[in-house]
């Protein structure tokens, strides 16, 4: 029997655990939380439970060496280190995290080690790949080309659920969201690169109504261009990934960037509530406690919008200009709001989650024609079963440890699924499974898309 060691055993975990020991694998999870490792083996014979710490690198080794392949659930920073013990003990290695320059670099050594370091086989980054991909490798297979190209997911709350004025809610860590919010984005327009700042990233959100949920927002996700080149489509004009939210959601993102709200840099908040914290942040020297309706009177003359603006409902509603002590240190305004969101908007036992994908694609061909191709994805979850995002996330990166242990993928390195002897089996496993993606061609080509 193939043996699997997981590493890791957070809010996704149960889903690959659950498939891998109903296909007659011994799986071993490691993790630091035990508990949650216990119910996710559920007392099935060929699962074992680990306690494990990340720090602890010694045992990594040994247990790495002792499996057959590893899958890392691991935040992306520690999958370098899980990669070199791989490649040490000529293990093949899965991740859902995005191939960083540090895993790149370690293509060789895979290589030489006869092994596969297959990356970002999970969601976004993973099944936006290869649903993508299967359409791209189909048009360029009639001769066709590219000229724009759309992709857009979003991991939100269903609608029903979306019922604070925020209109999202974590069924994960929202630590990682909140600090993606800081980034800049670029990505390519009618032959033009567009460069923009993380200062205007939720500026003028795009709208897209999308099949059985109705109009959301859409901003632009980091570099939208490198893809031309990851995807095989030098000819495009127009490239944008981005992220769907509902209303609501950049509307006040724009204005915690404003005040300075997710920022990962520290200074001393001893003493101070939220609220003085607020406007320690714009600029009042020595703020004095103040009740939350003043602050946010105050906030909304100095940033310049009205004080009943949805934005600053929302932030208030956050508790973000309460009259409370913090009790906080030298901190960041960043894990302040995360928490915050934390304590407030965790998706709950009757909650249902939502997975929201869409491909856009204009082709050209030879004789002259153009169609628009659609392909888009709606997928729901819970926490009484598995969440869509714990489903979408886990269920690649479980097919793709038993293809390669069932010898089913060839391909050695760094690789991620942009491939057909990757991303056709998968995907066929995924809708098997009812993730998958409903593809419409032949579509008039309009005149705007956005």
């Amino acid at each position: 029997m193939k043996k699997i060691l997981i590493l890791g055993s957070g809010m996704v975990a149960r889903p690959i655990i659950q498939y891998l020991l109903h296909r007659d694998f011994k799986v071993t999870v490691a993790s630091n939380t035990p508990d949650h490792t216990a119910k996710y083996i559920d007392g099935h014979p060929n699962g074992v439970s680990v306690t494990w710490d990340a720090s602890d690198e010694s045992s990594l080794d040994n247990m790495v060496g002792n499996h057959d392949l590893t899958v890392s659930l691991l935040p992306y920073a520690f999958h370098p280190m899980v990669a070199r013990h791989c490649i040490s003990h000529k293990k093949d290695l899965v991740t859902c995290s995005y191939a960083k320059p540090e895993m790149r670099a370690m293509d060789q050594a895979a290589k030489d080690a006869g092994i596969i370091l297959l990356n970002e086989m999970g969601l976004d980054p993973g099944i936006d790949h290869m649903s993508a991909m299967r359409v791209i490798d189909s048009i360029h297979g009639k001769g066709g080309a590219i000229l724009k190209f759309y992709s857009i997911c979003g991991a939100l709350p269903a609608p029903e659920s979306a019922d604070n004025p925020l209109r999202y809610k974590f069924s994960w860590s929202p630590k990682g969201v909140v600090l993606a919010g800081n980034n800049d984005a670029m990505y390519l327009r009618d032959g033009k690169v567009v460069n923009l700042p993380s200062k205007d990233l939720f500026k003028n959100p795009l709208k897209y109504d999308f099949p059985g949920v109705g109009m959301m927002d859409v901003y632009p996700n980091r570099d939208s261009i490198s893809y031309k080149d990851i995807y095989g489509i030098p000819e495009v004009s127009t490239i944008y990934r981005a992220t769907f939210r509902f209303a609501g959601w950049c509307e006040t993102l724009d204005v915690l960037k404003q005040l300075r709200l997710t920022l990962p840099e520290t200074f001393d908040m001893t003493g101070m509530t939220f609220g003085q914290m607020v406007l320690h942040l714009i600029g009042e020297e020595k703020p004095q406690p103040q009740p939350a309706s003043r602050v946010k009177e105050i906030v909304a003359a100095k940033i310049g919008i009205p004080v009943d603006s949805y934005a600053l409902n929302a932030i208030e509603w956050l508790g973000l200009f309460d009259d409370t002590k913090m009790n906080r240190k030298v901190d960041s305004t960043f894990e302040v709001t995360s928490d915050l969101m934390l304590q407030k908007m965790m998706l709950g036992p009757d909650d249902r989650d939502m997975i929201a994908m869409q491909h856009i694609f204009i082709a050209s061909y030879s004789d002259g024609h153009k169609e628009m191709i659609k392909s888009h994805m709606l997928d729901f979850g819970s926490l009484k079963t598995d969440t869509s995002i714990a489903r979408t996330v886990a269920l690649p990166a479980a097919i793709g440890a038993e293809m390669i242990l069932n010898g089913q993928i060839k391909l050695k390195g760094v690789q991620i699924p942009v491939v057909p002897e990757i991303y056709n089996p998968v995907l066929n496993r995924l809708a098997e499974m009812g993730i998958h993606m409903v593809e419409e061609y032949g579509l008039p080509v309009p005149e705007k898309i956005f």
